[in-house]
């Protein structure tokens, strides 16, 4: 069968009525430094082996910059050669002195995998005797002391060393007294709780670098965000220089913006982004185009990844079409990353875990299912398409979510505007507390020292009234019998995993995945179905005592979507602003969640076919919170719904604003708030303590406030629609009132 290139399918696309922005990023020449005279021989002839005769503009920055000795953050696109900032200036350490030792961070296992295999190479190629290994849950015991004792290079997670090695620095002896360099990749990742994390780990890692009398410089790198250096700064506490020129070449890039058709024209109702999405994908794969699809969430992955396998498995067979999301396990990621690299899989369907800088090879085609969230998410998602030389196309296909239809009718504001700010807050009480009792079990705290630029006298104190710490000779000592590093998880505000057990076959019962704890109450629920891989299983039973979900595969026509009531209680108001008909505050709540329903919605109409009950015990959190109170008299009815309207867009719009997920911050309406029985939109961080997101909403309330008002101003609806407020009320316009309210504040 005849096979239509992608310059042709390119042609044809330009005709498609439905694409509304056509956006073409012209190729770009490389820019170059010849290589510095002091690199090591074997160090060059490595390079001239992969054919790198001269250095990118920002290697060479990078290089000059720590052989200086500075603490650099180094900011280039997608597919760069960033690695070559950290591994030249190891490399050569190692080679001038072969006591130096290295600690490489990566947000994930896979990474660190993949960039194992890459340095390795170097290694090889340079005939050095220089020992480079990863250290994670995989690596097994007898390996493992090998690195300890031998190991040069460690690659790691954050999650590893705080739960592994830091506790256990006195088997690592060697790293800590020879450690020079500490490398943090993938620095934008370490943003909200999973970066206010982290940065107290570094506080850790740092604090023991300088009990064996080490003190590691910082080579950070980083995929292009507002403040790379105030976040290197905040997460290292370290002074950090910028090297941003970025000398790499890039191929023509067709970056394209697909708007479905409107089904429905009063209600300006269009079809669903995920068909197209599929149809899209499709006629590439047929034309076995490499091609990766972007989802949103773990099960719109498994709906599409189902959908696509059964369009193309007559013309190019299912198996060459696969999915890839957290909950995988290490060992199928590997495969499916290999699968892409050799080209033996043509085609993926992902949630952001492959916006990260995994090596998947040279993919032709992006497709992303919806806007995925911030502008710095959309240029790494983009980025997996062309990533060496030749011609790529990205097509951001719009659901009929309010920001989706804003982004895609105002180009301008996406192709012209900066990516945005990532942010932490190291500080938070609960996350700083777990740390300090992770540090006092690797190290006494003395009564004045500083955690990272913190005093923690205090906190020390009341560790001690807790009798969690005991005071001697002017230290804190840890006096628990437990080991705190195990109950305290990096990447959420749960503390435990559930572990997803397939009991399909009785004989060979397996566990195929995990999910966090509030996930799980949602997806993991009685009579759920969980989709892995396309393939779908019923959830027989969730043992939530244990954190065990027990599956067993069916084949069925439906997935599940569950709904969860929220409860607000404000505790405390600590700013305000108060004006005649409207007051804005800023404070702390608790959050009850309970799960109440799940629906059962069919796979190709996505029509609700039916629910059940959901019967688990209420979850509460305590966190920090923005509400809007409106002193007004409007029948509570047709309130009631404006609420809900501004609730949706504001839910769209806020993230951003604060570089965070949507699940980062919820947003809940009102009618009558339990403390003053007015009319109220609650925006609250998802997080036990909060992460600071309510309170940049706060500050920054006028400009979130003028984007609201902007998205249902522009939507090409009459009176309301659910890609703004939702739908209006007879002799009501709900766009015109939805716009009056906001202008209260």
């Amino acid at each position: 069968m005849w096979k239509k290139t992608l310059v042709e399918m390119i042609e044809e696309l330009r005709q498609d009525e439905n694409v509304i922005h056509w956006h073409e990023l012209e190729p770009v020449e490389a820019k170059t430094r010849p290589m510095p005279a002091f690199l090591d021989e074997r160090l060059k002839r490595a390079l001239e082996a992969r054919r790198v005769r001269e250095l990118y503009t920002h290697q060479y920055s990078a290089l000059e910059a720590v052989q200086k000795g500075e603490n650099i953050v180094a900011v280039t696109p997608t597919a760069s050669g960033k690695t070559l900032c950290y591994n030249l200036p190891v490399l050569q350490k190692i080679a001038e002195d072969s006591t130096s030792r290295a600690l490489y961070l990566f947000p994930t296992k896979a990474l660190a995998q993949d960039q194992k295999s890459e340095l390795n190479e170097i290694i090889a190629e340079m005939g050095a005797d220089i020992k480079s290994f990863t250290y994670d849950g995989d690596t097994s015991p007898t390996i493992r002391q090998k690195v300890r004792q031998a190991g040069h290079i460690v690659m790691t997670n954050p999650d590893m060393l705080h739960s592994a090695i830091l506790p256990n620095h006195t088997k690592w002896v060697s790293l800590f007294e020879n450690l020079k360099y500490i490398v943090i990749d993938e620095l934008h990742t370490y943003r909200g709780v999973f970066g206010s994390h982290v940065a107290n780990v570094i506080r850790r890692l740092l604090r023991i670098c300088a009990f064996y009398g080490s003190s590691p410089q910082f080579i950070c790198t980083s995929a292009t965000i507002a403040n790379p250096k105030e976040l290197a700064e905040a997460l290292t506490n370290r002074p950090m220089r910028l090297i941003d020129n970025n000398g790499a070449p890039r191929g023509r890039k067709h970056f394209v913006f697909y708007n479905p058709p409107v089904v429905n024209e009063p209600l300006n109702i269009r079809r669903s982004a995920t068909v197209e999405v599929n149809r899209l994908a499709q006629e590439f794969l047929k034309n076995n185009i490499q091609t990766i699809v972007f989802a949103r969430s773990r099960v719109r992955v498994e709906v599409i990844l189902s959908h696509i396998q059964e369009l193309v498995k007559r013309e190019i067979g299912p198996k060459t079409i696969r999915g890839y999301r957290g909950g995988y396990l290490p060992k199928e990621r590997r495969a499916i990353e290999q699968g892409l690299r050799s080209g033996d899989i043509l085609g993926v369907v992902s949630t952001n875990a492959l916006e990260l800088g995994v090596d998947i090879g040279q993919l032709q085609v992006c497709v992303m299912t919806g806007y995925p969230g911030s502008i710095a998410s959309t240029w790494q998602q983009a980025g997996r398409a062309g990533r060496r030389h030749g011609e790529a196309v990205i097509i951001m296909v719009a659901g009929s979510a309010p920001i989706d239809q804003y982004v895609v009718q105002n180009p301008d504001y996406f192709f012209e505007r900066n990516p945005e700010s990532a942010r932490i807050n190291a500080e938070n009480l609960i996350i700083l507390v777990d740390h300090l009792k992770c540090a006092a079990y690797e190290l006494p705290f003395r009564e004045d020292e500083l955690f990272g630029p913190m005093e923690v006298g205090e906190i020390l104190e009341y560790l001690q009234e807790e009798r969690v710490l005991h005071y001697n000779g002017g230290k804190y000592h840890w006096s628990h019998e437990s080991f705190p590093a195990t109950n305290i998880s990096l990447r959420s505000a749960a503390q435990e995993n559930v572990v997803i057990v397939d009991q399909t076959e009785t004989a060979n019962v397996k566990i195929i995945g995990e999910m966090d704890r509030l996930s799980a109450m949602t997806l993991l629920h009685d009579e759920a179905i969980y989709l892995h891989e396309g393939v779908q299983f019923q959830v027989e039973k969730l043992d939530w005592e244990h954190k065990k979900a027990y599956v067993r595969q069916v084949d069925v026509e439906y997935y599940t979507d569950a709904n969860l009531a929220v409860q607000l209680k404000v505790l405390e108001i600590d700013r305000t602003r108060e004006q005649s008909l409207s007051s804005v505050h800023y404070g702390d709540v608790t959050v009850n969640i309970l799960p109440t329903i799940f629906k059962k919605i069919k796979l190709t109409t996505f029509e609700n076919i039916g629910s059940g009950p959901i019967t688990l015990p209420e979850e509460e959190i305590h966190t920090s919170a923005v509400w809007l109170e409106l002193k007004i008299d409007e029948p509570e009815k047709s309130l009631e719904h404006l609420l809900m309207g501004i609730a949706n867009v504001l839910h769209h719009v806020v993230p951003i604003h604060t570089m965070c997920d949507r699940s980062d911050i919820h947003v809940v309406s009102q009618i009558k708030a339990a403390h003053t029985g007015l009319p109220t939109i609650f925006l609250y961080d998802h997080y036990p303590g909060g992460i600071g997101l309510a309170e940049d909403v706060y500050k920054r309330f006028d400009s979130v406030k003028a984007a609201a008002i902007d998205l249902i101003r522009r939507c090409p609806c009459e009176n309301g629609c659910p890609s703004c407020v939702g739908m209006g009320f007879e002799g009501m316009n709900v766009k015109q009132k939805s716009i009056e309210l906001l202008n209260r504040f």
